[in-house]
């Protein structure tokens, strides 16, 4: 088996939770040697968090996979002497603490970037490591509601609404995992290290891209529009027979085919619907005629008559149908089994970053608290079995 692409990287992994745990996670499927570094005796707050398989939290294992597991008690003069010796032979250190956190610990990045100059420092926090509200404690849904995202999501007339997974800790896990990788190779170019800070908050609003915009180009306020695009339409979801069908014609060419299945031509003639911009415009007039012609019909029947004319059309998926799609699930290996030393054959969600030579993929489920102790700090920074074993007592491991 050919080595990740990240081979040869070190990470340090003080993360928990989500946001800088999927970061960590997209390292060590690309090959990067991640040591995740928990609270003894606590470990990562998502260990408690389920579901659970045999005890073990499912959150966590999707999160940690492929990294080693070492427990480090950062607020002993012990613990902290032996992170600094791990900063020596690391490449990156990845943390989500509220801002000062490391500070306070002696840890922070001016500190650590004197023991080694070319640490890369990625830090994932609610609302980033600088400005007046810095110090105000994030969250995901913290970061939807500040970033903007939630004023936009939900139907007109309804509540704003979070989206069903915590995207503002993805954002963040991504925008964190970026901003590293670009920093590691300034570091290869330069040998200089770098601090990469993140918010959630941040994160959220350059996810919003035409939304923003609107405002800041007409005075606008962009309110919540249900599954409709404002730049485009008809790009939406249509009531069918037996469900909801999503349509998506991103121009004229597209809204020319649909009009050529649905048998309408008089649609083409009509100065309202002539252009993108008019039906924009007139897109509460649209949908009903849209809609006339697919509640005719069942989902499927709609998605498969459209894709056969090159009309952009697919169901909307609930999860068991994701799981068990032939192209997400087998062909891009979006579902893969593990088998971990507790929790037993489990399945988790694969990664989404595919390589033509060497593969982002789970190696090794995610460890066990502490599994790794004696491997990690006896091979990578020296420490004898004894001393490992009277760190261990003493509460520094």
């Amino acid at each position: 088996m050919k080595k990740g692409i990240l081979d040869g990287i070190v990470v340090l992994d003080l993360t928990r939770v989500l946001a800088g745990p999927y970061c960590g996670m997209l390292f060590a499927d690309m090959g990067a040697t991640v040591y995740k570094i928990e609270q003894p005796k606590k470990g990562d707050d998502s260990r408690a968090f389920g579901p659970f398989i045999n005890g073990e939290s499912a959150y966590y294992m999707n999160l940690n996979r492929n990294k080693l597991g070492v427990t480090l008690n950062l607020k002993t003069p012990e613990g902290k002497e032996v992170f600094k010796e791990m900063i020596k032979k690391a490449d990156v250190v990845i943390e989500n603490y509220r801002p000062g956190t490391m500070e306070k610990l002696g840890l922070g990045y001016e500190t650590l970037k004197e023991i080694n100059p070319g640490i890369v420092y990625g830090c994932v926090s609610g609302f980033g490591h600088y400005g007046p509200y810095s110090q105000r404690a994030g969250y995901d849904i913290i970061g939807q509601a500040m970033g903007g995202l939630m004023s936009t999501t939900g139907w007109p007339g309804g509540q704003p609404t979070r989206t069903g997974t915590a995207m503002g800790d993805v954002l963040g896990g991504l925008g964190c995992a970026i901003g590293v990788l670009a920093a590691v190779i300034n570091k290869i170019k330069t040998g200089e290290g770098q601090k990469v800070d993140v918010a959630l908050v941040d994160s959220v609003v350059s996810s919003l891209e035409i939304i923003t915009q609107i405002y800041l180009a007409t005075g606008r306020i962009p309110e919540k529009i249900g599954n409709r695009y404002e730049s485009a339409y008809p790009y939406d979801s249509f009531k069918a027979k037996d469900g909801d069908v999503i349509i998506g014609c991103g121009n004229d060419k597209l809204f020319k085919l649909l009009v050529d299945a649905m048998q309408q031509p008089e649609l083409l003639t009509d100065e309202k619907f002539a252009t993108n911009a008019q039906r924009v415009k007139n897109h509460a007039e649209l949908k009903p005629l849209i809609e006339a012609w697919t509640i005719q019909y069942g989902v499927d029947e709609i998605v498969d008559n459209l894709l056969d004319v090159g009309v952009p059309s697919c169901p909307i998926n609930t999860i068991d149908r994701v799981v068990k799609d032939p192209h997400i699930a087998v062909a891009r290996e979006m579902f893969v089994e593990v088998e971990h030393p507790v929790a037993g054959k489990t399945t988790l969600t694969g990664d989404h970053i595919k390589f033509s030579d060497r593969k982002a993929e789970i190696r090794t489920p995610a460890p066990i608290l502490g599994q790794h102790n004696f491997d990690v700090y006896e091979d990578f920074i020296g420490l004898s079995k004894e001393l490992i074993e009277e760190y261990i007592e003493k509460g520094v491991f």
